[in-house]
């Protein structure tokens, strides 16, 4: 099963596609919630590159790391990768209000589709908010 998630965020693509790529935007924005956060993040932005971050809980209590690898790269339009055996599809929507990002992943079976969808939404909308504070 296919999820999808997206937000508008206002600004220009150069500023949305930055931070969706860089390490160091990343770590400041990839966390569903204030108790969450992201440690560390790498990224090699080419068809074959690999990505990964570790997401921790800001009390030590837990942490997971999130790793892929690129199998599209469209410049300020698409990135799509597959992370274990699920894909995910990130595209990337200039408009007169802002880009629109859209996320759409594969389901897992440890948490509910509700769970996934919820907890991938508040990741964009911590990624607009930083992205939209920067302006």
């Amino acid at each position: 099963m296919k999820i999808t998630v997206e937000t508008v965020v206002r600004a220009p693509i150069q500023e949305v596609w930055r931070a969706w790529t860089t390490p160091s935007d990343i770590v400041q924005w990839n966390a569903a919630s204030e108790d969450w956060h992201t440690t560390k993040a790498s990224v090699d932005l080419r068809v074959g590159g690999t990505f990964s971050s570790r997401m921790e809980a800001k009390d030590g209590s837990m942490g997971f790391d999130f790793a892929g690898t690129y199998t599209e790269v469209a410049e300020h339009q698409l990135l799509a990768c597959t992370f274990g055996d699920r894909t995910l599809r990130v595209e990337f929507v200039p408009g007169p209000a802002g880009v629109t990002v859209r996320e759409t992943f594969d389901a897992e079976d440890t948490h509910s589709v509700e769970q996934q969808q919820q907890g991938w939404q508040a990741i964009l909308a911590s990624f607009a908010r930083y992205v939209e504070s920067k302006r």
